[in-house]
């Protein structure tokens, strides 16, 4: 009460915050005359200007000390200049492409550079307004990211911006699927770069496991501007990226659990006063989307896969994928959650019906699925490296986004990314009328209902644009349809490829449209057509038209100078812009004719045939009419059946139905159902969101260990000299534990471990001190002195050997690759922790806080192992003499030098310990004195760079095509490979023989 009262008198958060941009808004528009006056150069000359004035700002202080300063006197720059870009960038938009930004638009704009979430409604132009931020952040030159749902939208927005940053200096990129890395790198580079958000995080994991600095594609998170941000933030956000690789793992255990299931017997919960029992075989509870397996069930199985007890050990991952098999079979359909194509599994987003390829469920579901479906089963991958959207987006160092439906998860937007939420008003006052819901009893009465009323409305030439919430639904009304002999066409993810001609014309004269959750992004409806798309299909037909009869003149699918490019059902294609611009002309007049027409029978209906389980969804829906104050309405059609009043609210709804008298084939209409529905909606989105915040929860915890992992290979591969780190800090720290194990500082001299302490240092150093240490000698303190001193002294020979520079370089690659294997290898053991975590809530434990504590343990140990490991591969790394030698001392390295007649040459190779694989020979390379220059080397090394890569990998990471590394132990070369020695043979021809 006491906040609508203070409402009315002061007015809401969200117009308070709209309020204080009007002065920017009118500073905009005082400049117009102005900047309208200046010739095209004079206007391409103010970016110039503008970027000096940011320099300027930001100028003596240091990039690496002075991070925070730096950006904050960035911001102030570019605040200062909003008023002034913004015009500029307006008045481009109005020559360029004929487009002048609205007030709400400059309004927008304002929210986006603030860092905010704008939500504006469908057919406000937000690809326009992101212009106006994208083109301010863009002058500190630091990259500016925008982020779209998917690769159509990307090069579109890209090709269609790109104009107006072009036109004003600025360069604009755009990431898609299968670009190179060179093309990702040169995108990257640009001053604006267009992607997917699955593209630019998947990027962001890939530069994390290269080797050379010059080789990773992205050059920082700045400032990022996110398109449908409820979409990729939220909605997606459930889902973690992860890049993986195979295991060695089989895939018999999945189809032999999958041949059982069609043997097992769904039950049900049965509830008493008393208790509760289950009957059948397993129960699904679709409200959690999870399964329980009754112990008669448990036995039934046990019989069926011809084992004993399901608990005992050995038989826990047949009871997991049991239990997955279950899931796959009964949560999991065809047309709903997935599709299969071409033999493959694709898995269909349930937010936006688009189909996501390469996306696979892990756990083992995805196979499940393969093997329910008969297709070839993959083997499971493991996971090498992974981030959750949430984390990635966090990066930034300022994050923004628009949307027409983002208010209804203002929570989870301050909690998670700490966005605040502004609603722009719009250009023009909305006029869609929404009806209520009206609800039938069963799903067959609804979709009858559904038909005749699209029949009646088609009859007037309005047109319909129908929503469902699946490809199997869509399909159902399809049929309804064409046996009632109503035209109609149908998108969902089986057609997505024809995604934007489909819905950019739904807006015709009596078109009937029926779409999943796909028809809710990117491209507006115009009632009437939409001339720009019928003019690319009409120049694209003439083109097929042509090549057809092998007639002069037909368009071509290229690219060239001075030609007008265009999109057509995801292919690129070009023409003259003499033809484009009558092609759009001569549609523009038709389609204008049509939108009266239009107008004239009520504008857009939109039918929702389901409510979906977010809000937001139908909201999308409803927000494809009413555009730019067109006319339009929307109504829900519901059944008792649907998923969410048969899972949420059934007994609820049914009881009152019963109550008002509902009778078959009656649909009922109340705002007190439409209510209840809603609250459904709102508990199943606070269950998501607790879904997604625990996911994030965990990720929280392995993110720090990321961002310790990435920060010192990014410090690794930004040359930080590391001779100190190792010969000091790792070597002392080995030292430190080899003697707190084996000499413990209270024991007596007598019960020291002293053979102990000698196999240890030569399992980790490849050096015997037996004969040359009197430990009997010595205390604990000079004993620990004398090893680390004996130990620097070797690790000095070989830098003396190589030269400083070669040894920076070895080094480098060894501890990249080290540390790359070791943090897969922790990964994986992460996954498992995370997958038993659970049970600890049985001993009175908070899973959270028992993963936080072992997960650091385990990360500790890694960290101790990495050290050793890198010890180990650099300390074993020997330097062989010509005469087959090692050379170790610098009284060897100068015998080697006076009697070499010709430049003699020597093999650095790992010395194994009596475990290991056998020593495999590697490149030769010129002895280097300490005068020997780095050039050299790399010129001996360069010929085996693909031998080298090999070595690099051996040791634990992948690594490029650049590297050059010596062998290290372990390292493997196959029999047909060629022989690393250099002699161009075959290795089992070669060096391999003499195995």
């Amino acid at each position: 009460m006491f906040n609508s009262v203070i409402a009315k008198v002061f007015g809401t958060a969200n117009e308070r915050a709209v309020k204080k941009l009007h002065p920017l808004v009118e500073q905009v528009n005082a400049l117009e005359p102005t900047i309208s006056a200046l010739s095209d150069d004079q206007l391409r000359e103010k970016t110039l200007e503008f970027k000096a004035r940011v320099a300027k700002a930001i100028e003596g202080l240091d990039p690496k000390e002075q991070a925070d300063e730096i950006y904050a006197a960035e911001k102030a720059a570019l605040d200062e200049l909003l008023p002034e870009a913004f015009a500029v960038c307006r008045e481009a938009g109005k020559r360029i492409v004929g487009m002048r930004h609205f007030d709400v638009q400059i309004i927008g704009g304002s929210i986006l550079h603030q860092g905010k979430i704008a939500e504006m409604k469908t057919g406000e132009g937000k690809t326009l307004v992101a212009t106006l931020p994208t083109y301010l952040n863009a002058l500190a030159g630091r990259g500016v990211h925008v982020v779209t749902v998917n690769d159509y939208l990307a090069k579109r927005d890209a090709e269609w911006m790109g104009k107006i940053y072009g036109f004003l200096g600025l360069t604009v990129g755009v990431i898609v699927h299968d670009l190179s890395d060179q093309q990702r790198r040169e995108a990257y580079a640009s001053d604006i770069t267009y992607g997917t958000n699955n593209e630019f995080g998947f990027d962001y994991l890939r530069d994390n496991m290269k080797f050379e600095l010059s080789d990773m594609v992205q050059r920082g998170q700045y400032y990022c501007v996110v398109d449908e941000v409820d979409s990729i933030l939220i909605d997606e956000a459930r889902t973690p990226l992860i890049i993986s690789g195979p295991t060695d793992q089989t895939t018999d255990k999945y189809a032999r659990v999958n041949l059982i299931i069609p043997e097992l017997e769904l039950g049900e919960l049965i509830e008493t006063l008393e208790n509760k029992t289950w009957s059948g075989d397993y129960v699904i509870d679709e409200k959690s989307r999870s399964i329980t397996v009754t112990d008669e069930g448990w036995e039934k199985i046990e019989g069926l896969l011809g084992i004993g007890n399901i608990a005992d050990p050995e038989n826990w991952d047949l009871k997991h994928h049991v239990e997955t098999a279950i899931k796959a079979h009964n949560l999991y359909k065809r047309d709903v959650e997935y599709v299969v194509k071409d033999g493959e599994v694709i898995i269909v987003d349930e937010f936006t019906g688009r189909l996501m390829p390469g996306r696979r469920w892990s756990d083992g579901l995805h196979q499940a699925v393969e093997a329910k479906e008969g297709v070839t089963i993959r083997k499971e991958d493991q996971t090498l490296a992974t981030i959750t959207f949430q984390n990635y987006f966090r990066l930034y160092k300022k994050l923004s986004g628009m949307t027409g439906t983002a208010e209804t998860e203002a929570a989870e937007f301050d909690n998670i990314y700490k966005l605040d939420i502004v609603v722009t008003p719009t250009n023009r006052r909305m006029q869609r009328i929404e009806h209520q819901d009206v609800v039938y009893r069963t799903v067959k009465e609804k979709y009858f209902a559904v038909a005749d009323e699209i029949a009646r409305l088609h009859e007037k030439k309005q047109p319909v644009l129908v929503g469902t919430t699946s490809i199997e639904k869509s399909e159902l009304l399809s049929d309804i349809l064409k046996r009632k002999g109503v035209r109609h066409v149908v998108l969902n993810a089986k057609f997505h490829e024809k995604e934007a001609e489909i819905v950019a014309q739904a807006g015709r004269l009596g078109m009937v449209t029926i779409a999943t959750n796909m028809a809710g992004r990117g491209t507006d409806i115009l009632l009437g057509g939409n001339a720009d798309f019928m003019a690319r299909q009409d120049l694209v037909r003439k083109q097929q038209a042509r090549a057809v009869s092998g007639a002069e003149g037909a368009i071509q699918p290229v690219a060239g100078p001075g030609m007008f490019r265009f999109y057509y059902s995801g292919q690129e294609f070009e023409t003259t812009q003499e033809l484009w611009n009558a092609a759009v002309a001569t549609h523009e007049a038709a389609a204008k004719a049509e939108h009266d027409a239009v107008i004239e029978a009520g504008g857009l209906h939109i039918i929702g045939t389901e409510r979906h389980e977010s809000r937001r969804v139908d909201n999308q829906l409803r927000g494809r009419a009413g555009r730019q104050g067109d006319p339009g309405d929307s109504r829900f059609y519901l059944s008792l059946e649907d998923d969410l009043m048969r899972i949420f609210a059934r007994e609820w709804v049914s009881g009152l139905l019963q109550r008002l008298g509902m009778e078959e084939g009656v649909p009922i209409e109340s705002g007190m159902i439409s209510k209840r529905i809603e609250a459904a909606q709102k508990a199943v989105e606070t269950q998501n969101f607790e879904s997604r915040k625990h996911v994030l929860e965990y990720d929280d915890v392995m993110n720090k260990q990321r961002e310790a992992v990435y920060g010192l290979r990014k410090q690794l591969m930004e040359g930080v000299d590391q001779k100190q780190l190792i010969t000091e800090d790792y070597v002392g720290t080995i030292l430190s534990n080899i003697l707190e194990e084996n000499a413990p500082e209270k024991a007596h001299p007598d019960e020291w471990k002293t053979q102990a302490i000698f196999d240890q240092l030569f399992d980790l150093f490849g050096v015997r001190f037996e004969n040359e240490i009197n430990i009997a000698e010595l205390n604990r303190h000079e004993l620990g002195e004398t090893i680390f001193d004996k130990l620097k002294a070797r690790y000095d020979i070989k830098e003396l050997i190589l030269s400083p520079a070669t040894m920076r370089y070895h080094e480098r690659i060894v501890m990249l690759s080290v540390l790359d294997g070791l943090w897969k290898d922790h990964l994986l053991a992460m996954d498992h922790l995370k997958e038993g975590i659970g049970l600890r809530g049985y001993a009175q434990q908070d899973p959270l806080v028992a993963y936080k504590k072992e997960s650091f343990d385990m990360f500790e140990a890694m960290m101790l192992r990495f050290q050793e490991d890198t010890a180990r591969h650099l300390f074993r790394m020997q330097i062989i003499g010509p005469d087959g030698q090692p050379i170790e001392s610098a009284e060897q390295l100068a015998a080697a030098q006076a009697v070499q007649a010709e430049p003699p040459v020597i093999d650095a190779v790992a010395q194994p310990a009596a475990i290991e694989a056998p020593v495999q020979r590697v490149p030769t390379v010129p002895i280097a004195s300490p005068s020997t220059t780095i050039d050299a080397l790399e010129k001996a090394f360069q010929k085996k760079k693909e031998r080298e890569l090999q070595a690099a990998r051996s040791a634990g990471g992948s690594a490029t095509a650049d590297a050059a590394t010596p062998r290290v132990a372990g390292a493997q070369v196959g029999r047909n490979d060629l022989c690393p020695c250099g002699s161009g043979k075959k290795f089992k021809k070669c060096h391999g023989a003499e195995a």
